[in-house]
This record gives C-alpha cells, structure tokens and sequence, in this order.
C-alpha cells in the first residue's frame, strides 16, 4: 500500500486534506451518520442528560469529531483547507481560525469525543481547535495506556474507528475495554484486505457479540497506481473477499462491524441502525 506517514503528524491539516483530497478518501463521510445513529441508540435513556462519550481511535486531526458535532461535511473540510485563505496562514493562525469556524458551526446535539492516536502533533491540534475534549498520544501496541486515558475511556459507551485497523492488534482494544466501566460498543470500518478476525475475538472474551455489515460496503479512497490496485484485488481475494465491482473497479472499499452486548444486538437491530447511509 502506499504510505502517507508525512501527513498524519503535521502541526496542522492542511497536508492531510491537499494529498487525500486528489485520491478521493471518504470514510470519515460514511460514518458520520452511521455514529451519531449508534450513540443515540447506545447510550442509557438514564444518562441522556448528559451528552454521549466517543472515543475515537486513530483519530488524527479530530476529523470524525468535526463531522459529528457540526454542521460540516468532509466536502466542506476538504475545501477549507485547501483554500487560498488556510494556505496563507501560519498554523498558530490556523488554530485561531478554525476555533472560530468550528464553533459556529457546533451542533447542539453535539456528544463528547475522546481522542487517541499515537501522532502527537494531530493530537495538539485537535485538541487545540476544540475538536477533541480530551486527547491522548499513546500507542497502545506498545506501551501501557496512562492512567489519564484509562480514567477517560471508563466513561466511553463507543469506541470508533475509520482507519488503522490494519496497524492495531487485539493488545489496544483489550485495554480500552479493560478501562471501561460500562459496557461499551466498538464500531469498525475495516479494510476488506485483512482480517477483523482477532480483534472480535477478543471483544467476544468481553462479552460483546460482532455484527458485519453484508448489505453494502464502504468507498475509502481510490488507488494510487496500478500497483496499489493490484495489491488490494490480491489481498481481498486472499481475505476471502470478491473484488469484482469493488477493487477492480478503482477503490479500496472497507466493510462496517458493530460490536455490543448480545442484549443491545436484539434490542437495536443492524440493519436499522444503517437506515439509508
């Protein structure tokens, strides 16, 4: 696959939006919905005071924050960044700029959003822009989770994620859930060239049952080049997928799992919480 570790890491987004732009990458679009649908249907009606936690991981620069408490779109941030006017600015002008742009834009059914990523510098800026009530740059494939992201994940009812499946392990997702007080839910779009195998597996060792998607899939981005779509129809056929009309057809694709508790699976069944997305 090709790499963009140059842009994950940025003081600021704008490097992040200018090389996806071009390539088209849209998951962030198609959970916007399909998470604010969720969290209204796994949150406790005796909590509905106070406003649901997200945590979100591999969370960058907030982007999934930004979608799922203001009136944008990922179109709408694509174009932001891009703009003559972000281009001309200094990051610490940017901060300043989009705390203005984000707060007039604040839904008022807008939910807490935790953030952790191991790229510091999207962290701050999130952070830094009002995006992410809290943030955490810890890499839990290889350290132990701080005391500060345990104490903030026991209040997540729902763990996100729209990209890095490929890079986590069973390891991250066992001490999040360790850290949780209630029971929570992990929604997942997954990259149809690998396996989500493990990682349910060892939500299920937490009593929650995984649930895939098979009614559709999800565009992430276009290829690269030739290469990178021949790699993808390889992998997804080796995963047992079929690319035919997917990969072969110029993009990655991922597919959507939802994780809870056997008695939410009954009680709030897929299909209707995917409503029309």
């Amino acid at each position: 696959m090709t790499q963009f570790d140059g842009i994950y890491d940025q003081p600021d987004p704008r490097a992040y939006f200018r090389v996806l732009g071009p390539l088209e990458y849209q998951t962030p679009h198609h959970a916007q919905s399909i998470f604010r649908r969720v969290l209204t249907a796994c949150e406790p009606e005796a909590q509905s005071a106070e406003p649901a936690t997200m945590l979100d991981l591999c969370c960058s620069y907030g982007i999934n924050a930004a979608l799922l408490n203001h009136r944008v779109t990922l179109d709408d941030l694509y174009a932001h960044y891009t703009s003559p006017q972000a281009t001309a600015l200094t990051t610490a002008e940017l901060i300043e700029w989009d705390r203005a742009y984000y707060a007039a834009r604040r839904r008022p059914d807008a939910v807490r959003v935790i953030g952790l990523d191991a790229a510091t510098n999207a962290i701050a800026y999130a952070r830094a822009v009002g995006l992410l009530e809290e943030g955490f740059d810890e890499n839990l494939e290889t350290a132990t989770a701080s005391a500060a992201l345990c104490h903030a994940a026991k209040r997540a009812r729902l763990i996100t994620i729209t990209g890095g499946t490929s890079f986590l392990s069973p390891r991250t997702f066992q001490q999040l859930l360790a850290c949780a007080h209630d029971p929570v839910w992990v929604a997942a779009f997954v990259l149809r060239t690998g396996s989500y195998q493990s990682i349910a597996a060892c939500l299920a060792s937490h009593g929650l049952v995984t649930e895939r998607d098979s009614t559709r899939t999800f565009p992430q981005r276009r290829f690269a080049d030739a290469d990178e779509q021949q790699y993808a129809i390889d992998a997804a056929t080796a995963a047992g997928e079929d690319p035919h009309g997917k990969e072969t057809h110029g993009c990655f694709h991922t597919t959507l799992y939802l994780s809870r508790p056997r008695e939410d699976a009954e009680a709030f069944l897929l299909t209707d919480l995917m409503g029309s997305c």
